[in-house]
């Protein structure tokens, strides 16, 4: 009998606090760095709670957009963003050697995620500022993007990721969370939603149309409302399904 396996990871240390409830059911994390959120505080205390945890450990890098949480595109330079990105991951860096973990991956928050998903140019100014990671950690990017095809082309390790608890359009951009749709919160029709992923290598579109898409890792945001309760259910439901989770 076949069995897949999947990595589940979740956005984490952005303010919501649920960071112990949420990780016996997760295999890896995104660690805010100060861009949209997090600080060293914070930044210490979660990285700490992963290693009990056995979650391996990422850094969440974002658009240095504190008020909007790092979900709306900034007009700011090549070199600003570059900048900031560095020190982000340079703060986090500093952590991880003190708690004396190891980096497993990097994955950009909300706009600047979305936004190096379709813009060369932008995926380009990202994947520069991060290169010296390119032989040491993987990258979290969604599948059939800009940043992917740029990432793979320099040789960067990586990881499509997918989204298990948002909707896809047919262009498999995510539809936009000022929508009523944009978001699954019920867990049953988050594992509805995940299992073509998983098993069958596509994903239904809210159009209703199936599209090709690859995933390693799954993210459960950290804070959709029911984050909890969904990761609680896919514990309980995958294995059913022949689904294990990556260890």
């Amino acid at each position: 009998m076949k069995r897949w396996i999947i990595d589940i990871n979740c956005d984490v240390g952005e303010g919501v606090g649920n960071e112990a409830e949420i990780f016996p059911f997760i295999s890896s994390c995104n660690i805010a760095c100060g861009g949209h959120a997090g600080d060293v505080e914070t930044m210490t205390q979660i990285v700490q709670l992963a290693q009990q945890h056995d979650v391996k450990i990422g850094a969440h890098p974002s658009y240095p957009d504190r008020v909007n949480f790092g979900r709306q595109v900034m007009d700011i330079s090549k070199k600003e963003l570059q900048k900031s990105i560095q020190k982000q991951l340079e703060d986090f860096d500093t952590i991880l050697a003190e708690e004396q973990v190891k980096l497993h991956h990097i994955k950009a928050h909300g706009a600047l995620y979305n936004q190096t998903a379709k813009d060369k140019d932008l995926a380009k100014t990202y994947l520069e500022a991060i290169q010296k990671y390119k032989t040491r950690t993987l990258l979290y990017i969604p599948y059939g993007s800009a940043i992917a095809e740029i990432a793979l082309r320099q040789g960067f390790t990586i990881w499509y990721e997918a989204f298990g608890d948002r909707n896809y359009n047919s262009d498999l951009s995510l539809v936009n969370r000022k929508q009523d749709d944009a978001l699954i919160e019920e867990p049953e029709q988050v594992l509805r939603h995940i299992l073509p992923i998983i098993k069958e290598g596509h994903v239904k579109a809210v159009s209703g149309e199936f599209v090709k898409i690859e995933a390693k890792t799954l993210c459960i945001h950290g804070d959709t409302p029911s984050a909890l309760e969904i990761l609680m259910y896919l514990s309980q439901e995958l294995s059913k399904h022949e689904v294990q989770l990556l260890q």
